[in-house]
């Protein structure tokens, strides 16, 4: 299974009238990084960045000035995302804005169905909070030290670990043949998460010699009809 693990930046908070300025993009595949990343910064075309949203991620007009504006980015972008589920922490916000900026350059939006959303499962996994992505690297004990503004990138470095954690820990990244069946009615809960694995094709051999196999089969006999080995010998038992 292919997974990007995404954030944005923006100039505003409107996803009607601000732009994205910077994308980054993490890419796993059944769970774990390929190494592959996707990051540009972008030019919002004349659009100002608001004062507040420049005091959280700290990217100015001035260094947005020579970026290519998303036009130019959007085959690129579309290439790296196309296909793959997309998974970002406060998602309709970020979800929102890349379908603003799809819709401008006359490209579809990106299938709801393909959104996952890590608010939505911190908040269902830990109702008590805080959930914000800084406190859940507290929580899980990522080093999240290098984080004194947000950027898109290393958001999505340090989510895609988070996003481990919160379904399941490094023991779920070890899931060879999965099905993840992700469903939600609203924008801030009811999402259930079923993960099947797969049975082996054929049973192992068995590795007990035929004297060895004859001892466990005196002893269990000898330990009468009741006991719990007994009924564990028994065909469907």
């Amino acid at each position: 299974m292919r997974e990007i693990i995404f954030d944005t930046e923006t100039t505003g908070l409107d996803a009607r009238e601000d732009r994205v300025i910077e994308i980054g993009g993490v890419e796993m595949i059944n769970r774990f990084p390929t190494g592959r990343t996707f990051h540009k910064y972008i030019n919002p075309q004349g659009r100002q960045i608001h004062p507040d949203a420049q005091a959280v991620h700290g990217i100015s007009a001035q260094q947005l000035a020579d970026k290519p504006n998303f036009t130019e980015i959007a085959d690129e972008f579309v290439s790296f995302f196309d296909g793959a589920r997309l998974v970002a922490h406060n998602a309709n916000f970020d979800i929102g804005f890349i379908n603003a900026e799809l819709a401008r350059v006359g490209r579809p939006a990106v299938d709801p169905g393909l959104v996952v959303d890590t608010l939505v499962l911190a908040r269902r996994k830990h109702p008590m909070g805080p959930n914000s992505l800084d406190a859940l690297c507290r929580r899980y004990g990522i080093d999240n030290s290098r984080r004194t503004k947000h950027g898109a990138l290393l958001d999505s470095e340090l989510l895609a670990e988070v996003y481990i954690e919160l379904i399941g820990g490094k023991q779920a990244a070890l899931v060879l043949d999965s099905a993840i069946e992700i469903r939600s009615s609203d924008n801030s809960s009811s999402v259930d998460i079923q993960i099947t694995v797969a049975q082996r094709p054929r049973t192992l051999p068995l590795r007990l010699s035929e004297a060895e196999q004859a001892a466990h089969e005196k002893l269990v006999a000898s330990l009468g009809e009741k006991s719990l080995w007994a009924k564990l010998s028994q065909p469907g038992g």
